[in-house]
């Protein structure tokens, strides 16, 4: 009995990292990697973080919210429909597959999956597929309340995330203004992996692994069935910095996620709240999107060229400048008791004192600082300093 245990185990961790949302969120996470790679050597000539970094942290910075809502779920008991939970992994492919991460918030996925399944129900009552039969869904019953619920608490999850990480690292890049010149922008392209377990009822998994772990209420049975959901984030900040945006965005989104659950939550007694809930947080989210990208278009740019001094557009981890503490946004005016204005008079001033340089930074408050730091040979020969010029 061990053995078929361990053998039921192992075949099934096998067909969660062989399902293809699972091997496409991965491959688009390296692509990410490489894209953003691309885009920084083309304005900077360098990039700022290795390729692999979005693949590290696809799921490094997401599993504990994953194991969360695993435990939330099935300790509340919430059953999804098998085809719902099918439809919702085919959405997200799709929206992978477009590379605009706008669209990958999980609620586009749950709403469109649920009224798809009504769609089907409505023109198609006969299809079925495997024992499973689409006029068995009560659309006005539980499957209204628990999907609604579990999209609330997907949207909270993905609000924590953007919160807590989309203002971190941020990728920097060069683009021409209306007027020739050039200014930087900052853009924000997260792609974040769940690996969550659903409650499904019948024998889904059951049939083929007999070790799987599933229970019985009555006379129905419900199976634990684990599935990798993607949550992406696409921003470009240039009027803010991303630390002044992207947390807004992160508690709005956040916010709209409990409303949903509240609306969810009423549906037991008021079923047409949870068809409500659906489409108030679709509309919720994509309001977000827009206002947040509106803001950001018809601001200034917060790296721009300036007449005194060079502004920075990021600094390279464990590089110098990171050492010292600099942060985009902040402006070198001289180095080594030189004023510099581009980034050729930046590097001429780190020569003449290449071991030790000292620096006259003006910070985002227009505040002046001194700062030096010792230089060695395995260094950058800018400090590790992007500029606007």
């Amino acid at each position: 009995m061990g053995k078929e245990v361990f053998s039921d185990v192992l075949l099934s961790v096998s067909l969660f990292l062989l399902n293809p949302l699972l091997i496409i969120a991965l491959i688009v996470a390296v692509l990410l990697g490489y894209f953003r790679v691309k885009r920084e050597r083309r304005s900077f000539r360098v990039r700022m973080l290795p390729g692999l970094t979005e693949l590290r942290r696809i799921i490094s910075e997401s599993w504990l919210h994953a194991i969360v809502l695993s435990i939330l779920i099935s300790g509340i008991g919430l059953v999804v429909d098998a085809g719902w939970l099918v439809l919702f992994c085919i959405l997200s492919i799709l929206a992978l597959l477009t590379f605009n991460y706008k669209l990958t918030s999980p609620v586009y996925f749950a709403t469109i999956a649920f009224f798809s399944l009504y769609a089907i129900n409505y023109f198609a009552k006969d299809f079925g597929f495997r024992g499973w039969e689409v006029a068995a869904i009560d659309f006005f019953g539980e499957l209204t309340i628990t999907i609604s619920v579990i999209t609330g608490m997907l949207l909270v999850a993905e609000g924590l995330l953007i919160y807590k990480y989309g203002h971190r690292d941020n990728s920097s890049h060069l683009i021409q203004t209306k007027r020739g010149l050039q200014a930087g922008v900052f853009k924000a392209k997260r792609l974040w992996l769940l690996p969550v377990l659903f409650l499904v009822p019948g024998e889904m998994i059951g049939t083929y692994l007999p070790y799987w772990p599933q229970f019985t209420v009555g006379e129905s049975a419900f199976t634990f069935v684990p599935v990798p959901l993607v949550i992406g984030f696409s921003q470009i900040a240039r009027a803010s910095f991303p630390e002044n945006v992207f947390p807004q965005i992160g508690r709005a989104i956040a916010f709209i996620g409990v409303v949903v659950i509240a609306a969810g939550v009423a549906a037991m007694w008021m079923p047409v709240l949870g068809w409500a809930a659906l489409l108030a947080g679709v509309a919720g989210r994509m309001i977000v999107s827009v206002v947040a990208s509106i803001r950001e278009r018809r601001g200034g740019y917060v790296l721009a060229p300036q007449s005194k001094g060079v502004v920075i557009a990021g600094v390279i981890p464990d590089s110098p400048g990171e050492k010292m503490g600099l942060l985009p946004g902040e402006r070198i005016q001289s180095v080594n008791g030189l004023p510099v204005h581009n980034e050729k008079e930046l590097y001429d001033a780190i020569q003449v004192n290449a071991a030790h340089c000292r620096l006259q930074v003006v910070d985002k408050d227009g505040e002046v600082r001194l700062m030096q730091q010792v230089v060695y040979r395995h260094d950058h020969h800018r400090l590790g300093i992007l500029v606007v010029q």
